[in-house]
């Protein structure tokens, strides 16, 4: 679709994006509706609800780890919720990496639960319950490869983000970006790639450590990739921070 200066004169704005998905799309709808299924997977509550204290206290317990999980797949629901209100594409390359984005996270579900909670139950001291159960002499490899498995799907998710991203900023002229629409959409681009970069970096540190002897491995060695994750909290902030003042005055 050609956007006409005329339509786009008639677009809300929202921290200086035109607003071209007011008109909610099947394909939004549909990835709003893996999400909300995908947390569905992620409940407290196990097989039954609880019957007792006991089971419910014992339930509570799993609160952190569904939060947790929620934020993170919040964080990417929102990135795709962003990208579908600012350019409102609704073509075969944005259904092929929406539809890409559903299928990751649908996998991605139980190995983020597992991980998350196995984190958390080494930051409370064990209050946390742990859904990632690992025994025998090859736990600390075990451990590794769900770290793999982890980053895997948190990249594969980014990665989707950055290509829809991507997409729009190569259908700029039909859209009608300006410079400022251009430059958000470039920044939003670049912090997915930095999650994708984090990802990728942990993926390639569990493998280097698989090549290292047995004798050498404690837990927390085997913990050393999940480390590149908090790290985040201060390169998105930072990398925010360059953006904004790089950016151009409105029109």
């Amino acid at each position: 679709m050609q956007w006409s200066v005329e339509q786009l004169a008639g677009l809300p704005r929202e921290d200086g994006f035109r607003l071209r998905g007011q008109q909610v799309t099947r394909l939004e709808t549909f990835v709003d509706a893996a999400f909300a299924f995908a947390l569905t997977l992620l409940v407290i509550f196990f097989e039954t609800l609880p019957t007792t204290y006991d089971e419910l206290r014992e339930a509570l317990r799993r609160v952190p780890t569904f939060i947790m999980c929620f934020v993170l797949l919040a964080m990417f629901w929102s990135a795709h919720n962003r990208w579908s209100r600012r350019f409102g594409l609704d073509d075969f390359a944005s259904t092929i990496w929406s539809l890409g984005l559903v299928l990751v996270m649908l996998v991605y579900v139980y190995p983020l639960r597992m991980v998350v909670s196995s984190g958390l139950w080494l930051a409370t001291g064990g209050f946390v319950p742990t859904e990632l159960v690992l025994t025998g002499a090859d736990a600390v490899y075990d451990l590794l490869w769900a770290f793999i498995i982890y980053g895997f799907g948190f990249g594969a998710m980014a990665l989707m983000i950055w290509l829809l991203n991507r997409h729009a900023l190569g259908r700029a002229a039909a859209l009608g970006l300006d410079a400022v629409e251009r430059h958000e959409a470039g920044t939003e681009a670049g912090i997915q790639a930095i999650l994708a970069g984090s990802a990728a970096l942990s993926i390639a540190a569990a493998f280097a450590l698989l090549a290292l002897p047995r004798e050498q491995f404690t837990y927390l060695i085997s913990g050393l990739p999940m480390f590149f994750y908090p790290l985040l909290g201060f390169a998105i902030p930072a990398y925010g921070a360059w953006r904004a003042r790089r950016r151009p005055e409105a029109a």
